[in-house]
């Protein structure tokens, strides 16, 4: 029986970037999060044990269309990619109906973040970064023996923070990233993404992979954060095209493919979402 203080709620699993079902990144929507407490949504997303779980809850400024709250098993972040894209693609589902046609307005940690209908699905306008510019060398030290890879293996770093924390290393090749066997003895401290490139005339131009056991998360299977991040990186000095894509996921046993796209200043990830799970949660 359901005790008084808790109430059935809409809730929906989505796997986002990704047109085939459980071959992407899924999380876990709790679409009327209004009054949860912090401690049960903290507890609720240990107990879903996904990269993270939303809560739907009121925006915090009039011109969102909702305010959205991210749970790691770790605990809160102010911003994650592939939550806003899973979230909007449960809500507009749901029936909701942004302010805006076309473009609909999240609020969360990080601020206001928006999305719109891009290439194949949805896709979100990537948040300025909080920090960026090259790392450190005992960071890239530990980075070097996390991965286990000669620190010249490097080609080039950058802090690509738009909220979890990211900082970027890239490697030769996409080969070289699929290849890599991280040591978690020198990972638990490090919330890091890889990048590499495809031979020229391959589907993705990049292989990204994401580590972030700080968040409770070895290895994420598909990362919209890290890809905003890295677009902003490689657009920026002209290693990356203004559109491409890129694949994440592999050595999950995922296929996630990530679009991007540089309209004038802004960075906009998007991707295709489907529903697994429809159904409500007493919380």
């Amino acid at each position: 029986m359901t005790p008084p203080s808790r109430r059935r709620r809409p809730f929906a699993q989505v796997d986002v970037f990704t047109d085939v079902a459980y071959r992407g990144n899924p999380v876990a929507v709790v679409l009327d999060g209004d009054g949860i407490a912090d401690g049960d949504m903290a507890r609720i997303a240990r107990w879903t044990n996904l990269s993270e779980t939303t809560f739907v809850v009121p925006p915090a400024s009039d011109d969102a269309d909702y305010g959205l709250r991210i749970f790691t098993p770790g605990g809160e972040i102010p911003f994650a990619g592939h939550p806003t894209l899973g979230t909007a693609h449960a809500w507009l589902e749901a029936g909701g109906v942004p302010k805006r046609p076309g473009l609909l307005t999240q609020s969360c940690g990080l601020g206001t973040v928006e999305v719109r209908r891009s290439e194949g699905g949805l896709g979100f306008k990537a948040p300025a970064l909080r920090r960026s510019g090259p790392l450190d060398d005992a960071h890239l030290d530990r980075i070097a023996r996390g991965l286990r890879v000669d620190r010249a293996r490097i080609v080039d770093h950058q802090w690509v923070d738009n909220g979890p924390g990211w900082a970027a290393v890239r490697l030769a090749s996409a080969a070289e990233v699929l290849a890599l066997e991280p040591d978690d003895a020198h990972m638990g401290g490090l919330t890091l993404g890889v990048v590499g490139a495809h031979p020229a005339g391959a589907p993705e131009q990049f292989e990204v992979r994401a580590f972030a056991l700080p968040q409770g998360v070895r290895e994420d299977p598909v990362t919209g954060s890290l890809t905003a991040g890295i677009a902003q990186w490689l657009v920026g000095d002209g290693t990356a095209p203004r559109r491409f894509r890129v694949g994440q996921g592999a050595r999950l046993g995922r296929q996630g493919v990530l679009t991007v796209e540089a309209v004038g200043r802004d960075i906009w990830v998007g991707g295709a979402s489907v529903t697994c799970v429809h159904g409500t949660v007493d919380a």
